[in-house]
């Protein structure tokens, strides 16, 4: 019983966190927290908007 009440709530977790990406990913959200200026990734995580 004690295993699966710890898998229920390791589930729960990992969804919450799963939610949370699609949620951030939707708004247009990045998720490295820094400054782009000078990533040479810039152009993938910011496309030019039209």
């Amino acid at each position: 019983m004690g295993n699966i009440i710890a898998i229920a709530i390791i589930l729960l977790i990992v969804g919450c966190c799963i939610f949370s990406i699609i949620k951030d990913k939707k708004s247009g959200k990045t998720s490295c927290g820094c400054g782009c200026e000078s990533c040479a990734m810039s152009g993938k995580c910011h496309p030019a908007k039209q």
